[in-house]
């Protein structure tokens, strides 16, 4: 029997399991001594290992931050590296269903990681019970590792790192097909006001997502309403306003993307505060706002506007809001080119950073990540890729979105998505079709004979 028809007839068990993964609302809540990113991010771990031990695997949960289950023998180690934790979601960011109750509509699922990552996580779980229906000679380790904090930071891999040590060959299934060799790098950063006179501002879920709604609140009389008007309705920007005695409410309305994609977004806090300012508002935040970061995504209004051969330089602004002191506080998400160094793009914008309006404070930094093609185990994966699909035309790829590859050696990302498709992740509505599923776990089994090939 072939890998094909092997697969095919996991398709129920697969739809079953992951429809019962996104069930559990695992986005990062307040931790616990035994759950140390919230307890719905350890209830989809305890519940994703129940499903491995059904399937007579070894599983080992290590502190609840991640867990992982071991197929095999021998002293090196193939890891698949996957995360159990989503971004939050809910009905009024735009879904047409319970984004926690899997739809299944002419062959697609639609949920909250269905496509990032826990559909991901059940392929591989029918590729470990292929590769064993198959009875391959399996001459190393093979691990599924499942972190619950990826979204979050990734300290969940830092821990199985301290644990457990690196791979020798790994792969995350939370990237792209035919494989991803280089990831940007990046740095995180908050920008403060300085001196405002806004009365209130809010916007904005996560620091990865473009923010897709922002609201302020203004005094009375301190802009054109025609202007801002004009300005929006120009531009077909959603917004409303609402008057009250003690100030103006302004609400904008734009579309969430991933951060390292933010030009596949419209970013409210940048409209609502461009708005404001060709409305002619007179703000020392609004204006300091306006020229470091205004509706660029190119990172133009700090300095940095770079690119490599394989990219060019991406920012995104995700949260805003207003302490009870009245310093606005914001997240700014920068991804650079793989070729360069953090300290090169903090050296570009340095003379940026600060003004009478605001400033912009680094938090972190990552440097990048790459891999040459003719790797080992760039050269493996996208040969297994190849083979199975037929696709000659499309090559591993660098990206802007940053995976587990970075946090742990001698892995890269492979897969979920396919070439040329949006699964809307991070944003409304996410999807991915059971078939394209299948075909996944159908490359993944490929891809992991070839590593167990490797001498």
């Amino acid at each position: 029997m072939n890998v094909r028809t092997l697969v095919t007839g996991y398709r129920d068990t697969l739809v079953h399991r992951l429809g019962k993964l996104v069930s559990i609302k695992s986005v990062e809540g307040k931790p616990y001594p035994d759950a140390p990113f919230g307890l719905a991010p350890k209830a989809a771990l305890e519940t994703a290992l129940n499903m491995l031990r059904e399937d007579r695997f070894k599983t080992v949960n290590l502190d609840n931050y991640c867990g992982y289950a071991e197929y095999g023998q021998g002293d090196q180690v193939i890891g698949i590296i996957g995360h159990l934790d989503v971004v939050p979601a809910s009905r009024e960011d735009g879904w047409n269903t319970d984004p926690f109750c899997m739809t299944e509509k002419d062959g697609v699922l639609y949920g909250r990681g269905v496509s990032d990552d826990k559909g991901a996580i059940v392929a591989s779980m029918i590729a470990l019970n292929v590769l064993r229906d198959l009875q391959v000679p399996v001459n190393k380790r093979i691990r599924l590792i499942m972190g619950c904090n990826e979204e979050t930071g990734s300290r969940c891999l830092k821990h199985y790192v301290e644990k457990e040590g690196h791979v020798d060959f790994g792969f995350t299934p939370d990237g792209s097909f035919p494989g991803v060799h280089g990831e940007k790098g990046m740095i995180s950063a908050v920008y403060r006001s300085e001196n405002s006179r806004l009365l209130d501002i809010y916007g904005g879920s996560a620091k990865n997502i473009v923010c897709p709604r922002c609201t302020v609140k203004t005094m009375r009389n301190c802009y054109s309403s025609k202007k801002l008007a004009d300005f929006f309705n120009n531009n077909s920007i959603e917004y409303s306003v609402e008057e009250l005695e003690d100030g103006d409410v302004i609400t904008v309305y734009g579309k969430a993307a991933h951060a390292s994609t933010p030009e596949l977004g419209i970013n409210a806090i940048s409209w609502l505060l461009v708005g404001l300012k060709e409305a002619g508002i007179q703000d020392p935040f609004v204006d300091f706002y306006c020229s470091r970061f205004g509706l660029a995504t190119d990172g133009s209004g700090l300095n940095i506007k770079l690119a490599d051969e394989f990219g060019e330089l991406t920012l995104s602004n995700g949260i805003i809001s207003m302490s009870q002191d009245g310093i606005i506080q914001g997240t700014t998400d920068i991804r650079f080119p793989v070729t360069m160094t953090a300290k090169a793009v903090l050296k570009a914008m340095a003379l940026k950073m600060e003004d009478a309006g605001g400033s912009v404070e680094i938090v972190n930094t990552v440097e990048p990540l790459f891999f040459p093609m003719d790797s080992q185990l760039v050269s493996s994966l996208f040969d297994a890729y190849s083979e199975v699909t037929g696709d000659t035309i499309h090559r591993p790829e660098t990206i802007g979105g940053g995976t587990y590859a970075k946090s742990i050696h001698n892995t890269i990302a492979f897969g979920c998505a396919f070439p040329g498709k949006d699964y809307h992740i991070h944003d409304a509505n996410e999807w991915v079709g059971i078939d394209e599923l299948l075909l996944q776990a159908e490359i993944y089994v490929h891809a992991l004979i070839k590593l167990l090939e490797i001498e």
